[in-house]
């Protein structure tokens, strides 16, 4: 990835809002010539979406866990993420090296509603979960660096 195409990356990470006239001035590129570099990263897939940052809690989402899971069956395909991908509850699935074979990142009004979820997990991955109640959250969302 060129230089240029860097810089563009590590102010979108920083803003995804920020404006390609504004990108373009930060970067010294016309906003035209900004906007087709942009256009390029996203067909090459470096830039992969736009998301909007929320506060779960404000939304009816106040409790977040990270539910790891286990198979029951270690030598089963290894399909648990197609098998979990319908339920919307679930933020983001990490496939991981150590005791558990994925992380969840849940998010759900209430203690009644994480343990449904959490049978719901057993039994649609055919799987054991090992759970952990998120107390508060510091921070979080924050993006890498992007080596320039």
């Amino acid at each position: 990835m060129e230089t240029l195409d860097r810089q563009i990356v590590a102010l979108l990470t920083e803003d995804g809002r920020m404006s390609f006239a504004d990108l373009g001035r930060r970067v010294g590129l016309s906003t035209s010539a900004v906007h087709q570099r942009v256009k390029r990263l996203e067909e090459r897939g470096l830039i992969t979406g736009y998301r909007a940052e929320v506060d779960y809690a404000a939304v009816g989402l106040p409790l977040t866990a990270l539910i790891s899971v286990v198979p029951f069956d270690p030598a089963a395909e290894d399909d648990i993420p197609q098998r979990l991908a319908h339920i919307p509850q679930i933020v983001s699935c990490w496939s991981v090296a150590g005791d558990e074979n994925y992380v969840l990142l849940v998010r759900v009004p209430t203690p009644q509603d994480l343990e449904a979820l959490i049978a719901e997990i057993r039994e649609a991955g055919s799987c054991s979960t090992n759970t952990t109640v998120v107390l508060s959250t510091p921070w979080e969302g924050r993006t890498a660096s992007v080596p320039g």
